[in-house]
């Protein structure tokens, strides 16, 4: 029986971690903070050249410092014009475009279905879903010329498990994976792979203020809301933004040249919300 030793195994497959992703040219919506930052972060360590865009001019700038070889754009995704501008500038700044990761999102109104402001609902829709749609529109065709690549779009564990009284994002995060698999027949022919990440409940400002609003609503406190919350996961613990980051990095990688189509959690499995 032939035995090789690892290290000759991983030569011989080409196998190393993050295969592929050096020279990939990555556009990040919201890439400033959040999620968003620690996937621009795990792919710059990883070789990739970055653009990400944001609406947060000061968290734009500290990128900027932190990262002079990466580019900024300041752009709201439900903004047809600002999107336009900014894939044109994706063109110009990095030549073309291998990969984007539609990660921009907002939490959205928390109430009861009589109580949503329709514009909170309509914003709440227009930044999760038609955001997405948007970059996407303007990105595949240099995708397309770069000879395929990947998109990759944030969905949430609310986008499988109906959300109560968090409607407006579910709603947006359910119609992610719809188009997230739409998108992966309609391109696969052209060598374009399209995933969703579900992301479960995320440490962070965003899920605190999540927290502490259905806190109120409920007349509880914080710790006992997050405690609620969580004994609805599996292994009763959140997930990091960079857990989030690895399964960006893998997708985009080699490894992950045949997923296409899929809808995978990193939320310690949420078993409801």
């Amino acid at each position: 029986m032939l035995v090789l030793h690892i290290q000759e195994v991983l030569q011989m497959n080409e196998i190393k971690w993050g295969n592929g992703l050096e020279g990939q040219r990555v556009l990040i919506t919201a890439g400033a903070g959040g999620i968003g930052l620690a996937i621009a972060e795990r792919l710059i360590v990883e070789g990739a050249k970055i653009l990400i865009c944001d609406v947060d001019r000061g968290q734009l700038e500290a990128f900027g410092e932190r990262f002079p070889d990466a580019h900024t754009f300041e752009a709201d995704v439900s903004n047809e014009e600002a999107i336009k501008g900014l894939l044109q500038f994706a063109g110009d700044q990095l030549g073309g475009l291998d990969a984007l990761i539609n990660n921009a999102g907002i939490a959205g109104p928390t109430g009861g279905v009589e109580d949503v402001d329709p514009e909170e609902w309509r914003r709440c829709i227009d930044v999760c879903l038609v955001g997405q749609f948007l970059c996407a529109h303007f990105a595949v065709p240099l995708i397309k010329q770069a000879g395929g690549g990947a998109i990759v779009n944030m969905s949430s564990a609310a986008g499988k498990h109906g959300y109560a009284f968090r409607s407006p994002y579910s709603a947006a995060k359910f119609g992610v994976i719809g188009f997230t698999q739409s998108l992966a027949k309609e391109l696969g022919p052209n060598n374009i792979r399209v995933n969703a990440i579900l992301p479960g409940i995320v440490e962070g400002p965003r899920i605190d203020a999540v927290i502490a609003a259905r806190a109120e609503q409920l007349g509880i406190s914080h710790a006992e809301m997050e405690t609620k919350y969580l004994e609805n996961v599996s292994m009763r613990r959140m997930v990091t933004a960079s857990d989030v980051a690895g399964t960006v990095a893998y997708l985009l990688s080699k490894d992950g040249y045949n997923i296409s189509g899929q809808s995978i959690g990193v939320d310690a499995n949420v078993e409801n919300l």
